[in-house]
């Protein structure tokens, strides 16, 4: 290696505080891109000539490049080097930023968006690593928190970003903003960034089951993405999608088992905390966190009827505190310990997602349910520092690939957590939207339409009773849409429960390591 595992003795703190600064840009733009993009797609649909269902390939496109390419960052990093892939990253992230904002049409924004993509996996996979290097182990706990700041923060703080750009400058702006810092980045990075670990070998690399790993991913995220606009049941495609999900998964599997070098070393896998924190990472920071990102934007924006900049500004009272209680969750867990940070922040979440965010509806005023997200961002912004630091401990020469691992797990994660909240609110909004009629006063309502007829007849060029009819419909459908979306937050608690479990074994396995060392000290004296 061309630097020790223990680089971290050679560094200052004044070194660190501009390696974490150059680190956290680059990842900050990254991941900023993975919401910035969301709030603008409706104004890409007429200059990219495409439809709604067209143009969420823009999206789409970019997560599966992203989950995809962050399987191969293991092992282009021990090849490479850190710094190499951080900078490669960079270089490919702003390049194809460019390239993004000149596409004219919907296959050159699909083609740019996939190398963006990988582009951010190698910027992530990389920044994750190299802060955790550079800091002692004392303090890994603040240098996951910083990561934390723009990994949770960052998407956050997309909606408004990209709401500004597209109201006061042109939705291709947000892809032309990269270039300046992407550009000043890779200029610091180069110059500064001290050599770590890699470039040490030829590249070792089992491509077959990168193929196969790799197509089951496309294939599982398409079919996310795709079910609910094609019918889960009823399309031939996302039959097919499902087979070839399996069979290619079975086959990764069977590969990895007589595989000399395989693409994943399943050693990594015999730290039981590492293990345990990947499936509290996979229910809660992915299924469960990322539907709530899904979600908020659309409650605000659909039913409460805000704009684009506003609905920012409204998410910005949770992204601030996100932004808060990272850091600060990590320098507590270095204090007292990452178990009793996690076990305050899942607690808190647990309430938020069970009580507060439920109860937002279409008569919430908005700085209420601004307001009632704030505990969100609390929990939000002290889960990855404490989570982080425990499940990368004992890791030692696999840290890289566990943390490629941790954000393959976020992508995917992600994407089903997308799919679920979408079809939940489908399904509740259709479902409350038959069942409200049964309930009403029948009579009433057509004594109240004839009343209706007579006030509307001065006022509307229809026949009153029709339009009496369509104004009942309208405020039947906004409260079917108002039911679903609490039914559909309920969900992220189901999901938030169940990655509860897998903290409660992280800490029974804590608590009996403890008891073993106390023992073997014991008996040595």
């Amino acid at each position: 290696m061309n630097a020790p595992p223990e680089i971290y003795k050679e560094i200052s703190t004044g070194y660190r505080v501009v390696l974490t600064l150059i680190v956290m840009v680059g990842s900050f733009m990254a991941i900023l891109d993975t919401t910035v993009v969301d709030v603008v797609v409706p104004k890409m649909m007429g200059p990219l000539a495409t439809d709604l269902y067209g143009v969420q390939w823009v999206i789409t496109a970019y997560m599966t490049a992203a989950a995809v390419g962050l399987l191969l960052t293991h092992s282009l990093g021990a090849v490479l080097g850190l710094k190499r892939l951080f900078l490669i990253g960079l270089v490919v992230f702003t390049g194809a930023s460019f390239f993004c904002g000149l596409a004219g049409t919907l296959g050159e924004m699909i083609g740019a968006r996939v190398l963006q993509g990988l582009g951010e996996a190698l910027i992530m996979a990389s920044a994750q690593t190299i802060l955790f290097l550079i800091y002692p182990p004392e303090k890994r706990g603040l240098a996951m928190g910083i990561y934390a700041m723009g990994v949770s923060f960052a998407p956050s703080l997309g909606p408004t970003v990209g709401g500004w750009i597209t109201e006061h400058l042109n939705w291709r702006w947000v892809f032309f903003i990269n270039l300046p810092t992407g550009a000043l980045n890779l200029l610091a990075g180069a110059m500064l960034l001290p050599k770590l670990p890699g470039h040490t070998r030829r590249l070792e690399f089992n491509f077959l089951s990168y193929l196969l790993l790799g197509g089951f991913t496309v294939s599982l995220l398409v079919l996310l993405s795709k079910g609910q606009q094609l019918g889960w049941g009823q399309s031939t495609l996302i039959g097919v999608l499902g087979y070839a999900s399996a069979i290619l998964l079975l086959l990764y599997l069977a590969n990895e088992l007589r595989a000399k070098k395989p693409l994943i070393d399943v050693a990594i896998f015999r730290d039981k905390v590492y293990s345990l924190s990947m499936g509290f990472y996979f229910l809660v920071l992915g299924l469960s966190i990322y539907q709530i990102f899904y979600l908020l934007p659309l409650y605000y924006e659909n039913l409460k009827g805000l704009s684009t900049f506003d609905t920012g500004l409204h998410m910005l009272a949770f992204a601030i505190f996100i932004a808060i209680f990272s850091p600060l969750a990590g320098i507590l867990s270095d204090r007292y310990g990452p178990q009793k940070v996690l076990a305050c922040s899942t607690a808190l979440y647990l309430v938020t997602s069970y009580w507060l965010l439920p109860s937002l509806n279409y008569y919430t005023p908005s700085t209420r349910a601004a307001l009632l997200t704030i505990p969100l961002g609390i929990s939000l912004g002290a889960f990855f520092a404490p989570l982080s630091a425990l499940a990368l401990r004992n890791l030692g020469a696999r840290t890289a690939q566990g943390v490629s691992l941790m954000h393959y797990l976020r992508f995917v994660g992600g994407s089903l957590g997308t799919a679920i909240a979408t079809n939940t609110l489908e399904r509740s909004t259709a479902v409350h939207y038959d069942g409200i009629p049964p309930m009403q006063n029948l009579p009433h309502l057509l004594s109240q339409f004839s009343s209706w007829g007579h006030q509307l007849s001065a006022n509307l060029p229809v026949d009153p009773q029709v339009a009496a009819q369509l104004i009942l419909g309208k405020v039947q459908q906004l409260q079917a849409t108002s039911y679903a979306f609490q039914d559909t937050f309920r969900h992220g608690f189901i999901f938030a429960i169940a990655g509860s479990s897998f903290l409660l074994l992280i800490f029974w396995v804590l608590a009996r390591e403890k008891r073993a060392e106390v023992g073997s000290l014991s008996a040595r004296q």
